[in-house]
């Protein structure tokens, strides 16, 4: 599910766990969890890490980590409330926190990739000690039990944001466990998704290359890491990163007039381990909007919605409506037709415009900063 009101104004954590509690059958009390966006104005430009801690010992040696790499400005507990249903709840904390500025220059790195580095270290090196969300403005509140029962534990109905996605889960291939739920989130980027990403082996080492660790054990990591690399490094527009996920079918390229079916097959050519494979419904938030988008066959539901400034997409039409209850539109995304939501008056994390080339997305790879002239030979 998510849902963005497009005007900026702010919505209270109860909606979307409205929005959630209707499709309680679609999980099985084993993980939940939601995203906002603006719900930290107050720390509007520090970099607030959501953790979670197995034990003390963890905590310390992650406490350590964030403490060498950044000045902390806040580090307390999440504010939570007992619930029914939630248990073994791990020690939940928060920092809201700024890189040491003089690392930043030894290492000649953006404060971006400064942070990327810490959440990969902590999450494969410290044992028991996991980063929930990274990012500046939001964060990610999941673990063990119904979306419900999460949002209530984490007092959600207090946080206002522009922007939440939420989930429902029922595990299939992995264990139900807090670090397990989604979302999974890498910076502002958080996804959920509904579905089975049976190419996570050749897209985990795909990500390995470009300085992912996938040490979480579960396919939707691989999908925030791939926006991350698509969009913030690589510099694709949002419109051409979701069709580099979810490609247009051979068939559908050979019926392309030239120059579309050029710009399509190259991308496939360039980001061909990066497609996501298997059934797949997935929403990307991020600061300043969202993006829904299915697999390229549609094995997954995906409904969408608008009402005034708002548009809402989920799973079932049931939970639109719960929030929506006469939206002026309604209709089913195509299948690998992006859905995409944009705050007015924020910028955008991520180039706005479909204006690629063959040539721009291989310079996006190589990390060249003008695409070279290609010439055809005579032979």
């Amino acid at each position: 599910m998510g849902i963005c009101d497009e005007s900026g104004a702010l919505m209270s954590g109860e909606e979307p766990i409205l929005a959630m509690a209707v499709q309680r059958d679609r999980g099985n009390g084993l993980g939940g969890g939601f995203a906002g966006y603006g719900i930290y104005p107050e720390f509007p430009d520090h970099f607030c890490f959501h953790m979670m801690y197995h034990d003390l010992k963890a905590k310390e040696e992650a406490e350590a980590i964030l403490d060498q790499h950044f000045l902390i400005e806040v580090a307390e507990p999440m504010p939570t409330r007992p619930v029914k249903g939630i248990t073994d709840a791990p020690l939940l904390w928060r920092y809201f926190m700024t890189p040491h500025a003089h690392l930043l220059e030894e290492r000649e790195v953006t404060a971006e990739d400064y942070v990327v580095s810490v959440v990969m270290l902590v999450n494969a090196r410290v044992d028991g000690a996991f980063v929930a969300s990274s990012g500046k403005n939001m964060g990610a509140f999941k673990g063990v039990g119904y979306p419900e029962e999460i949002g209530h534990y984490f007092r959600l109905e207090e946080y206002a944001g522009h922007t939440w996605v939420g989930h429902n889960r029922f595990p299939t291939n992995t264990p139900g466990w807090w670090g397990g739920a989604h979302p999974f989130t890498l910076l502002d980027w958080s996804i959920v998704h509904n579905g089975e990403i049976s190419s996570y082996g050749i897209n985990s080492r795909y990500l390995e290359q470009f300085g992912y660790t996938c040490s979480l054990g579960t396919d939707t990591e691989v999908a925030a890491y791939l926006f991350d690399l698509l969009l913030r490094r690589h510099k694709l527009p949002l419109e051409l990163a979701c069709k580099a996920l979810a490609p247009a079918l051979w068939t559908e390229i050979d019926r392309m007039d030239p120059e579309q079916a050029a710009l399509m097959s190259s991308l496939r050519a360039v980001y061909g381990p990066g497609m996501l494979n298997g059934p797949f419904a997935i929403v990307l938030g991020f600061n300043g909007g969202m993006v829904a988008l299915n697999d390229r066959i549609k094995l997954r539901p995906l409904v969408a919605a608008r009402s005034g400034s708002k548009l809402m997409v989920a799973s079932e039409e049931s939970a639109i409506r719960t929030i929506m209850p006469e939206p002026d539109d309604v209709w089913m995304p195509k299948a690998g037709e992006p859905v995409i939501a944009r705050v007015k008056g924020m910028d955008l994390p991520f180039h706005s415009q479909l204006h690629a080339s063959p040539a721009e997305i291989s310079c996006a790879v190589t990390a060249v900063e003008t695409a070279c002239e290609i010439e055809e030979v005579a032979v």
